[in-house]
């Protein structure tokens, strides 16, 4: 198979190149900085005409899309930004796709519900996003559905990975408990934390069916911030205090849902294998990546 993975130089995007390549899938990975060796690799979803090049140049087998505009606040404070590249990006890759008819695995959010559920959702849910961010990834989703009819819909939770370049929750956690910082977490926001390898791993597996549709594709379980933030402790072997506390101490632009748990039941009704708990895949992570690198 010949894959063209867009978002390649993202936490995501390098676990599935990496992933990719131990499976004999061989990788074009594009990114808005270049990405690879390739002298092309470059790529931009919101320039059409740079995408049609790209595909008749490399005519992959299947395209993974991962690029986006992942920052919620900044999706909030630039929302039209926030959907030419998320909404008409897609849109413009998807058109692509259905013209050179390409199974398509497109990388959305949990966060397109509203959270008032009280349990985690599931794939047949409706979603009702709040923010602007949530709402330019669930305009991606139904241009997906409506264009492409060989579509993989990927919904990934609190996402966690990177290895060394890893800027985002759990890098944080243990960077300020290294530095002697206390630590608060939020114990009033719920979802499902999703470890990049596994999310890869994922991709793959859908790939090689064609039970084309929607798929949450978070790790096993759901928890708290709080409770997130207690097990990267314990797991990074340190010491301290996890004091919770409540998301109204932390205002930020974009609305958080307070339930983003998914399960993942159309995984279960099809038969691909469950994902794994998300305590396990955190440990791992941790423990054979972030340690290991950061000392």
């Amino acid at each position: 198979m010949k894959l063209l993975v867009t978002g390649a130089q993202g936490m995501l995007g390098r676990d599935l190149v990496r992933l990719a390549a131990t499976r004999n899938v061989e990788v074009w990975p594009t990114d808005l900085a270049e990405a690879g060796s390739a002298p092309d690799g470059r790529l931009d979803v919101t320039d059409q005409p740079g995408l049609k090049a790209a595909i008749d140049t490399f005519r992959p087998d299947a395209i993974a899309h991962l690029a986006a505009m992942t920052n919620v606040d900044d999706c909030e404070r630039f929302p039209e930004r926030a959907y030419l590249v998320n909404t008409v990006g897609t849109e413009n890759l998807a058109l692509l796709c259905a013209r050179h008819d390409l199974p398509l695995v497109y990388i959305s959010t949990g966060s397109v519900f509203d959270g008032t559920k009280a349990d985690p959702y599931h794939e047949f849910d409706d979603p009702a996003p709040l923010s602007a961010y949530a709402r330019s990834k669930w305009q991606g989703e139904q241009i997906v559905r409506t264009l492409v009819p060989k579509h993989f819909v990927l919904r990934a939770g609190w996402m966690f990975g990177g290895g060394p370049e890893d800027k985002k929750f759990v890098a944080k956690m243990i960077d300020r408990v290294r530095s002697g910082g206390s630590l608060r977490a939020v114990d009033d926001k719920f979802g499902s934390p999703s470890y990049t390898v596994d999310v890869s791993q994922r991709c793959l597996e859908v790939l090689d069916t064609d039970r084309y549709g929607t798929y949450h594709s978070a790790n096993e379980g759901c928890c708290s911030r709080y409770e997130m933030a207690r097990a990267i402790v314990d797991f990074a072997g340190l010491e301290a205090d996890v004091q919770p506390c409540s998301s109204a101490e932390f205002p930020l632009p974009a609305p958080r849902p307070r339930q983003e748990g998914m399960v993942g039941l159309h995984a279960k009704l099809v038969g691909l294998p469950a994902m794994r708990p998300w305590r396990d895949s955190l440990r791992e992570y941790i423990q054979s990546t972030l340690i290991d690198v950061s000392g």
